[in-house]
């Protein structure tokens, strides 16, 4: 059975916009994308660890733990032998309480896929290969979280171009989220039911041969 890692944020746990539930697995992209997979005959699971505000690598000045760096090489031998590791991440690298643009996200993307590179797996497992995700354009933040991502649509632009000059230097693969679906529009940043079928059934068809 092969084994394919989601590291990512909000955007793929499956929070509902402006609460603070959870979408079911079967509701998710992540689900979406196994049960897809399964029905073409793929032998294989998604392993999702998904963090509310997890950054590339990046520290919260208000939670712990949201550096996506660290412990991104346990959690690679963790779950080894990988087949691929999807990346979805750089949204919360815009908020309110970072003065960062798209190029700050995309060195901590780069940082995040040498990590991975380098993790120290045991002997004989393959290093996977590597998904850039790019996260659908934030629209205007709406609703209680309009704050904490305020400017976030601005700070943002050009993420998708800057992710998949960076997926080739690097070799990995790239699928842009926002050429499927739109950020919610609910809240403006995150992913409603529907964007979540429509990315998860995208990338049944993106991955279907490749894994």
């Amino acid at each position: 059975m092969k084994q394919l890692l989601v590291y990512a944020d909000s955007l793929s746990w499956g929070i509902i916009p402006l609460t603070r539930n959870r979408l079911r697995f079967e509701q998710r992209w992540p689900g979406v994308l196994e049960i897809g997979l399964r029905a073409h005959g793929k032998n294989l699971r998604v392993i999702e660890d998904c963090l509310n505000g997890r950054r590339t690598m990046y520290e919260d000045s208000i939670k712990e733990g949201r550096n996506g760096l660290i412990g991104l090489q346990q959690r690679i031998e963790i779950n080894s032998p990988l087949e691929i590791v999807l990346l979805m991440l750089g949204t919360n690298d815009f908020q309110a309480n970072h003065h960062h643009n798209a190029s700050h996200a995309a060195l901590g993307l780069k940082a995040l896929i040498h990590s991975i590179r380098t993790a120290p797996i045991e002997p004989g497992m393959p290093i996977p290969k590597i998904l850039v995700i790019a996260p659908p354009p934030i629209q205007t933040p709406k609703g209680e979280i309009s704050q904490k991502f305020k400017d976030a649509d601005k700070k943002s632009i050009g993420l998708a171009k800057l992710y998949e000059e960076l997926s080739s230097q690097e070799g990995c693969y790239f699928f842009d989220a926002g050429t499927v679906t739109q950020s919610s529009k609910i809240d403006g940043v995150h992913l409603d039911e529907e964007q979540h079928k429509a990315l998860g059934l995208a990338l049944v068809n993106y991955l279907v041969n490749m894994v």
